[in-house]
């Protein structure tokens, strides 16, 4: 198969039905825009399980993803969308850069959800912009950006319960979104440990990409303990 894209941590190939793409969980992990690398036996695995079980949930709950299935371990069939250049992030909990920019105390419950948007690009570190930065940037119209921000929330009350159930807190997360052939907006990339913050309900343990990108050790085992509850929970 051609490749399409490689990104930080995954690939994305050509099918021969143009309207899907198949997609490669690859084992690196990365953090800080990249400044950060290590590989990982069985991350790929790891984050294919997991966003695979986790878009499955939301699609039954009736949120339309790109996902379409589960090809074997590290590999998926999902629609071919053009991704929006957008980074959608919720969150619950203070944690991580939040803390860090307002001087919170990390583990701080706010009031109600935060939304945020940053601006994709790597080049610029991926700064954070408001709503009318992306609709004067042309980045997204105001319909496609109310779509988003609903179906974020809507997203994040699915995932608070399913995390819950299996005795995780969700403190936030970055989601994507992308556009279909025929312009509708719709959930994209991965949910996993990488781009959510999992915290053990009774412990407050780390059980997320912070255990890298803060020296923590024991990473991989954290995402194994992370898929292992996931399934649990569903069965």
């Amino acid at each position: 198969m051609k490749l399409l894209y490689e990104g930080k941590a995954k690939q994305l190939f050509e099918c021969e039905n143009k309207d899907e793409i198949y997609v490669h969980y690859k084992n690196s992990a990365t953090a800080f825009n990249g400044e950060k690398k290590e590989e990982f036996d069985f991350k790929g695995s790891f984050n294919n399980n997991i966003t695979s079980l986790i878009f499955e949930y939301l699609e039954r709950e009736g949120v339309e993803t790109h996902f379409i299935k589960k090809i074997n371990e590290t590999d998926q069939l999902c629609k071919h969308v053009k991704i929006i250049p957008l980074e959608v992030i919720v969150r619950n909990i203070v944690a991580g850069s939040m803390a860090k920019k307002y001087g919170l105390e990390e583990g701080t419950k706010l009031i109600k959800p935060v939304f945020e948007l940053s601006y994709k690009n790597d080049e610029l570190n991926d700064p954070l912009i408001n709503d009318d930065h992306a609709v004067a940037l042309g980045i997204v119209t105001e319909e496609e950006l109310n779509i988003i921000k609903k179906q974020a929330l809507i997203i994040n009350n699915l995932l608070q319960k399913l995390y819950l159930k299996s005795n995780l807190i969700l403190v936030d997360f970055k989601i994507e979104f992308g556009k279909t052939k025929s312009g509708k907006v719709i959930l994209a990339d991965e949910i996993s440990p990488d781009t959510c913050r999992l915290w053990d309900v009774n412990t407050n343990e780390k059980l997320d990409k912070d255990r890298f990108r803060r020296d923590l050790g024991s990473v991989m085992e954290a995402y194994e303990e992370v898929l292992r509850r996931l399934k649990n929970a569903k069965s």
